[in-house]
């Protein structure tokens, strides 16, 4: 699967450097800014897992920079830095939507144990893990060796992105799979040539799962794709 992706807003270019690296290390995608007047706008270009904010920025400060990405996205995990301790600024981050609070300084590894734990708490209940075979229509898709089958034989080896597309898919069964979001988390960006390739890899998915007429996969017009199963019980 792709990376999970972190925004980072740390005015601090020295401690913002290396927290970034760290995080890094721990095999997360991040994205860092130093200046909480461009925090916004860099948020809307993507979509991430989770934000770590630091209170007392220039310009602009944490708390505000909260609001708008939980008026923007209102599920996005936050969590707070601050070197002050008070308890009104405490009750004002978690009141905003804040999932954790972290005073300046702390032991990096309890930062990566609290965002993981984070993480794990908003993962959706999907009613099957990436480690089971995955019924879809007539078909099992076994997602960890990216196997296809119809009627028990192997159909197709799916390639590594096709694999995590249909699996999207497939969590999402006959709701839009946002085009944006398959984006971001597969191919770690936006833009016109992904968007492309996206596409042909969609064409591909719909050629394998042929066989089945109960299941389409549908183009919504600037939104996304839904994977239709007619039999809805096949789960």
């Amino acid at each position: 699967m792709a990376k999970q992706r972190i925004f980072l807003v740390e005015d601090d270019l020295n401690f913002g450097s290396v927290m970034k690296s760290y995080l890094e290390m721990n095999d997360f995608e991040v994205d860092w800014i130093n200046d909480g007047r461009e925090a916004l706008a860099a948020f809307s270009k993507h979509i991430y897992d989770l934000c770590i904010l630091d209170v007392m920025l220039p310009h602009i400060d944490g708390f505000t920079i909260a609001a708008g990405i939980k008026k923007h996205r209102p599920d996005t995990p936050i969590v707070f830095l601050t070197a002050k301790t008070l308890k009104e600024d405490m009750i004002k981050g978690f009141n905003i939507g804040a999932d954790d609070y972290i005073t300046k300084p702390f032991d990096s590894d309890v930062l990566i144990y609290k965002i993981k734990a984070i993480l794990k708490r908003k993962q959706p209940d999907d009613g099957f893990n990436e480690n089971e075979i995955i019924n879809i229509g007539k078909y099992t898709f076994d997602y960890k060796v990216r196997n296809l089958k119809f009627n028990n034989e192997t159909v197709y080896k799916l390639s590594p992105k096709e694999s995590e597309l249909l699996l999207y898919l497939a969590k999402n069964r006959n709701k839009v799979l946002d085009r944006n979001f398959a984006l971001d988390k597969i191919w770690g960006e936006q833009g016109y040539f992904t968007a492309r390739s996206m596409d042909v890899y969609i064409t591909k998915l719909r050629k394998y799962l042929k066989n089945d007429p109960d299941i389409e996969i549908v183009n919504i017009h600037g939104s996304g794709y839904i994977l239709k199963i007619s039999d809805s019980e096949t789960k």
